[in-house]
């Protein structure tokens, strides 16, 4: 080769490997518009690999290295690290699903299996999630595709559940009067959908009721926390009673009382002498 045809390899090689750069960037701008930025930037990263590969595909050619031979070799390597790497493979094919249905994207705060957090990354292999406790999680994406997400943070409204058990001589009409006006009056708590009141059940020692309000989705925690110290207070200022459990024991055998007779505790008589042996 003359330094002509190195200098012409070592061009196409450059400028092959900035248009690649450039062309990957355009493509994940694109992709942004209409997915997520973790999504768009794993396919950006595809994209430049791809790339990466026809230039480097086109200076061996330029070079003059038949590539017949080339492609054989790397069709056995490739049939031996994919029977190494099934488990990279069934990740990477997973990735990919996750990326067309998109069940969640960065920034969304999911639930998987006993794993809640916010979503830091969507890789090839994996995606990372950040725990409230600030610990970093990386989760396989094939585990992810055959497991149930609960996605905490699609929706832009949340509804909070409130159990609730009171005495069973208290006004029901004026427990729900009581809870619908705490909902009204709280800024965080939204007018539409309308609060539920819902009877559950007679229980042991309560009648249990269910109180479900809706808020908006970045409000839900604190709205949680301050909608249970409100209802609390209105229960202590009505005297609405949230019973303790009661347990009631009936004597069978006629009905008479036993009889309970209290002394006072004489002095404690000594212990006995161990049996001889």
């Amino acid at each position: 080769m003359t330094w002509m045809d190195v200098a012409k390899v070592v061009g196409l090689l450059v400028v092959g490997f900035v248009l690649a750069r450039l062309l990957s960037v355009a493509i994940g701008r694109v992709l942004a518009t209409r997915m997520g930025e973790g999504q768009a930037n794993t396919l950006r990263r595809i994209a430049l690999y791809a790339l990466y590969a026809l230039v480097a595909v086109s200076v061996l050619r330029q070079l003059g290295i038949d590539l017949t031979v080339l492609l054989g070799a790397a069709g056995i390597l490739t049939v031996a690290i994919g029977f190494a790497s099934q488990t990279a493979a069934s990740n990477l094919i997973s990735g990919l699903f996750l990326l067309v249905e998109r069940p969640f994207v960065v920034g969304d705060v999911i639930r998987i299996g006993q794993t809640t957090g916010e979503v830091i990354a969507v890789d090839l292999l994996s995606s990372k999630i950040r725990t409230f406790d600030n610990l970093k999680v990386r989760v396989p994406n094939e585990q992810l595709l055959k497991s149930e997400i609960v996605n905490l943070t699609h929706f832009p409204i949340r509804r909070i559940d409130l159990a609730v058990g009171v005495a069973y001589d208290s006004d029901l009409d004026q427990v729900r009067a009581v809870m619908m006006d705490v909902a009204a009056k709280h800024p965080l708590l939204l007018d539409e959908p309308t609060p539920l009141f819902i009877f559950v059940a007679f229980a042991d020692s309560a009648i249990n009721l269910q109180f479900s309000v809706w808020t908006a989705r970045a409000n839900y925690l604190e709205a949680k926390t301050a909608l249970h110290l409100e209802l609390k207070k209105a229960f202590d200022a009505h005297g609405i009673v949230i019973p303790f459990p009661q347990r009631t024991v009936s004597v069978l055998g006629g009905g008479a009382p036993l009889p309970v007779a209290l002394r006072e505790a004489g002095p404690t008589p000594p212990a006995a002498d161990p049996p001889a042996e």
